[in-house]
């Protein structure tokens, strides 16, 4: 199983910022230190080309983000200050998810030990997110020839409202996403599947209604990809989650979403999206049980795909 990772290209914030960075480097080394990767396994992705991006963003944004012309009201709305190190580590960020889809369509599974930044727009950046992977990989994807038709199951916490707009009309991408309704964005996109939770909705109301929104996904998308964004934010103890997931309920997400796509012989890309726990050590234990469960799955099953 494939892993790509960004975390070298280290994003420089300022003392007290709420995002937690670091979580990202901790994750690769669990992985590595669990014994069931080898280093061979882990890899830093290309950057994403301008070309790339442009399939889900508009050329402007992209210049404005690359020459660091965004505004103080464009930083303020991604909640990171303009450096050249987060452009670097926005467009290797893409390209790891880019990555990841390709390795997943020869192997089965893949992952970005990133990514998940499903709150750009075509036009702006939104909630700590720049460009928007998922759209980028699921329209490279198209373009390659790679696959016809894309499946983006997002279970963050939030919305992907970004997803949503981009890929609106798009009759070849699929979008669903299972999120609180109460949370972040307050202003919702359509996806092609809402499913909107209350606060502190727990395991069991939680794998419900997922069950239902996943076979409904799967049956209407009819996709070639699927790409999962397993974010860690539906915890119990998340900062900025508002949901009341424990861990085994998380495990369960993971294991019905990556075991449907098995059983439908689908290739998955995964992306870890948010994690905002008060203990980190919690957010990378969700993070590392993600990764783990479908390189097992994968593995011990094989993928016909």
């Amino acid at each position: 199983m494939q892993l790509f990772y960004t975390d070298v290209f280290v994003l420089p914030l300022p003392p007290g910022h709420r995002f937690p960075m670091e979580k990202y480097a901790r994750l690769r080394q669990a992985l590595l230190a669990s014994g069931e990767f080898s280093a061979a396994d882990f890899q830093v992705p290309p950057a994403a080309s301008d070309e790339e991006l442009a399939r889900a963003h508009a050329p402007d944004y992209i210049a404005r983000v690359v020459d660091g012309r965004l505004d103080e009201k464009a930083q303020k709305a991604i909640g990171f200050p303009w450096s050249a190190q987060m452009v670097e580590r926005s467009r290797r960020s893409a390209g790891a998810t880019l990555a990841a889809c390709r390795a997943a369509l020869r192997d089965g599974v893949a992952a970005n030990l990133a990514g998940g930044t499903h709150h750009a727009f075509a036009d702006h950046g939104e909630g700590f997110c720049v460009f928007n992977d998922a759209a980028v990989a699921a329209r490279a994807m198209q373009a390659e020839g790679r696959a016809d038709r894309v499946l983006i199951v997002d279970c963050d916490v939030h919305q992907g409202n970004g997803t949503a707009a981009i890929l609106c009309g798009d009759e070849r991408s699929f979008t669903f996403s299972i999120h609180g309704a109460r949370n972040y964005p307050f202003a919702k996109e359509n996806s092609d599947l809402d499913i909107e939770l209350p606060d502190r909705c727990g395991d069991q109301a939680y794998l419900l209604q997922l069950r239902h929104g996943l076979d409904t996904a799967l049956d209407l998308a009819r996709p070639d990809l699927v790409i999962y964004l397993a974010g860690a934010d539906p915890y119990h103890d998340d900062r900025l989650g508002r949901l009341a997931l424990t861990f085994d309920g998380l495990r369960e997400r993971d294991r019905m979403v990556l075991t449907g796509c098995h059983e439908r012989e689908l290739p998955v890309a995964i992306a870890m999206a948010g994690g905002y726990a008060r203990n980190i050590d919690d957010t990378v234990a969700i993070h590392a049980t993600t990764i783990r469960l479908a390189h097992r799955l994968f593995r011990d099953f094989g993928c016909h795909s």
